[in-house]
C-alpha cells in the first residue's frame, strides 16, 4: 500500500485476514457493525476517504476489538485515544490522529471492496503491517509468500554469521571482483 500510514506505537503489527469496510467521514456507524461482525483474525480495513477531520475509532472500540481478537485496524482516516490503544497493545495504522468524535447514522458498506493506499482489498486478503510496510496479499499467494519470506530470512541470517565472522558485505555479495571502487 501507499504511505502514509503509521503505527500508533513503535513496534506495532499486526497480520490477519482483510474486512473491508468504507463509513462516511464523520460517522463510525459502519465501524460498530463491523467489529460485531468481524471473526477473529480479521484485520479492520476502514476506507473513510482520506478524512482526518474526525476520529472515528478510539480506546472503547480498540477493546472492544482485542476482546473479539481481531487482529487490528487499518485506515486511511485519523483515529483518536493514540496514548490508549497503544497501551493496550491493539494494533492501529493510521494516516493521522482527531479527537473530534462522530454521529453513528450511516451503515457504510461492509465486506465489500475498498480502496486504500492506492490499492483494493478484497475480503479476505492477507494483511501484514509493521512500521516499514502493509502489504496485502490474494489469499491464494499466501503459500508461495510464506516461502520465499522463509527462504530470504536464512539466507540473510547467513550473511549475518557470514558478516559477524569478519567478511565485507562487498565480498558476500560478490561485488569486490574487478577492484570496485
Amino acid at each position: 500500500m501507499a504511505g502514509g500510514f503509521q503505527p500508533l506505537a513503535t513496534g506495532m503489527t499486526l497480520a490477519g485476514r482483510a474486512l473491508p469496510l468504507r463509513c462516511r467521514p464523520g460517522d463510525n456507524l459502519a465501524l460498530h457493525l463491523a467489529i460485531a461482525e468481524a471473526r477473529p483474525g480479521d484485520v479492520l480495513m476502514v476506507d473513510y476517504s482520506g478524512s482526518l477531520d474526525s476520529g472515528p475509532f478510539g480506546e472503547i472500540m480498540a477493546l472492544a476489538c482485542q476482546l473479539r481478537g481481531i487482529a487490528g485496524l487499518v485506515t486511511d482516516g485519523a483515529v483518536r485515544d493514540s496514548a490508549q490503544i497503544a497501551a493496550l497493545g491493539f494494533p492501529v495504522f493510521a494516516r493521522g490522529l482527531n479527537i473530534r468524535g462522530t454521529q453513528k447514522l450511516d451503515r457504510g458498506v461492509i465486506g465489500q471492496p475498498v480502496s486504500l493506499g492506492g490499492v483494493t482489498v478484497a475480503p479476505g486478503d492477507i494483511v501484514i503491517a509493521d512500521a516499514d510496510a502493509i502489504l496485502l496479499l490474494d489469499a491464494a499467494d499466501l503459500d508461495a509468500a510464506l516461502a520465499a519470506a522463509q527462504a530470504r530470512a536464512r539466507r540473510e541470517a547467513v550473511m549475518m554469521d557470514r558478516l559477524r565472522k569478519g567478511e565485507t558485505t562487498l565480498s558476500i555479495l560478490g561485488l569486490d571482483g574487478g577492484n570496485r571502487t
